[in-house]
């Protein structure tokens, strides 16, 4: 499967939000991501939730998906199926070692098909924020959601190694440009310092799209 030659429109298919919240007493960062995909609920929940179509867009899945059941993606996150409501929402842990966030997807019908909206509270590490902002973890959403459209557009799974060079291509770089920058005005819109949110933006962009150097391993 080719990935697309427009990654700004692409990108721009996306909106973006930052909100400042509390959760058990400690301050946390909500990135909301929406998009509206041109297919029914119930095919979006499936592609969401089912063990063997997961990995069709995204990452190899085991585990239990029931409530209070743990899952784990592979070499990524792992966590506990908190919430189930096929097919409008679910809510998981999202745990990476000891850090311990909150996801919760929402579907709603819509004109144009169905509106995906996702929700990811974090704790605020700020160095972490200092350096990148949302956009570490915002513009890996912005990959996955990508996939997503992809594999439903057109049925077949996304190329694994297709996806993971296609932040170093040409294409993949100005995607992820579009992205950082759409989760840097977010965070300025929830009141971050503009001038801390841009260099942010650029170090998420560095991140993302730098090329391992011959003879190491990313």
């Amino acid at each position: 499967m080719t990935l697309p030659i427009d990654p700004t429109a692409l990108a721009g298919l996306v909106s973006r939000q930052i909100r400042t919240g509390e959760r058990q007493g400690m301050p946390t960062k909500i990135a909301i991501a929406e998009r509206t995909y041109a297919t029914d609920p119930d095919d979006l929940w499936n592609a969401l939730t089912d063990a063997g179509r997961i990995p069709r867009w995204f990452l190899p899945i085991s585990g239990d998906l029931s409530v209070g059941g743990r899952y784990q993606l592979e070499g990524n996150a792992g966590g506990v199926v908190e919430e189930c409501e096929p097919p409008k929402r679910f809510a998981v842990t999202w745990e990476m070692g000891p850090m311990i966030s909150w996801l919760e997807v929402r579907l709603d019908p819509a004109a144009e098909g169905t509106t995906l909206e996702l929700v990811h509270e974090a704790p605020v590490d700020p160095d972490m924020w200092k350096q990148f902002g949302p956009g570490a973890v915002g513009v890996g959403w912005d990959l996955g959601l990508m996939g997503l459209g992809l594999h439903l557009d057109s049925g077949a799974a996304v190329d694994p190694a297709t996806a993971l060079e296609f932040p170093t291509s040409p294409e993949g770089m100005m995607f992820v440009r579009t992205a950082a920058t759409g989760w840097a005005d977010a965070a300025i819109a929830d009141g971050d310092d503009p001038a801390l949110a841009r260099p942010a933006a650029e170090a998420t962009l560095a991140f993302y799209t730098v090329i391992p150097e011959e003879g190491t391993q990313s």
